[in-house]
């Protein structure tokens, strides 16, 4: 089945936006993500995507305490998918004694595959493949890698999910990048987490329809911008609209 994930998106302890991973262009949408959290789940939300974009860009954990209390406060209901700033099997420790429930590895995964396996070992770990034009970003989006998302699909064998975002569609409510999804998805045996440009309900009607082996949608601006409600989009993945 795919599942919604709503994402917050953490900076300073509070709930924000990038645009296309922009650190200088930032909307700030709340200053209690915890709160947000509880509405995406009372909503109907199964999981709940949380980045820390501090972590992400210096590798600093500011905001962990508020991954952990968004983790205590959906527990038992919803589980807790965490990015940015794992980059080493101690982070993923600390994210899954949190609560945790699967952590996205990005920029350490693409430099070194093995630690994916390394950290499986710990909890359960869904690999961050964000790419600008097909080339994977790292670092919080802020450098190329060199490396194309095609050429590493067959790296993670212990990988539970892709967490596949376009970087020049993130944030922009201007539709996901529904043909690079079907293709890597059919390139893989590995679920496929669709990121980036989700704007309406046709669009997640799109993506559940066209992209096989969808594991599940993230969504945030056009949540909390009031284009997508997560009770529908909760339903249209569940087939009941």
């Amino acid at each position: 089945m795919t599942e919604l994930y709503p994402a917050i998106d953490l900076r300073g302890g509070r709930a924000v936006r990038l645009l296309q991973g922009d650190y200088a262009r930032e909307t700030v949408y709340g200053d209690d993500p915890v709160a947000i959290a509880r509405s995406f789940v009372e909503a109907g939300a199964r999981w709940v995507h949380v980045v820390d974009l501090d972590a992400a860009r210096t590798g600093d954990p500011v905001n962990r305490p508020v991954v952990a209390a968004i983790a205590a406060a959906v527990a038992g209901v919803a589980r807790v998918q965490t990015g940015g700033g794992v980059r080493t099997a101690a982070d993923a420790r600390a994210l899954a004694d949190a609560g945790v429930a699967r952590v996205v590895m990005g920029s350490a995964a693409v430099k070194d595959p093995s630690l994916v396996d390394t950290v499986a070992d710990v909890v359960a770990v869904a690999v961050g493949l964000d790419h600008r034009d097909g080339e994977l970003a790292v670092h919080g989006w802020t450098e190329g890698s060199g490396v194309r998302l095609t050429d590493v699909l067959d790296r993670y064998p212990r990988a539970a999910a892709f967490v596949i975002t376009d970087i020049g569609r993130d944030g922009m409510l201007a539709g996901p990048d529904v043909a690079g999804l079907r293709a890597a998805a059919e390139a893989t045996t590995v679920p496929v987490i669709a990121s980036g440009g989700v704007a309406s309900l046709d669009d997640v009607r799109t993506l559940a329809a066209q992209v096989p082996n969808l594991a599940g949608v993230i969504t945030g601006k056009a949540i909390y911008e009031g284009r997508l409600l997560v009770a529908d989009a909760v339903q249209v993945l569940e087939g009941t609209r």
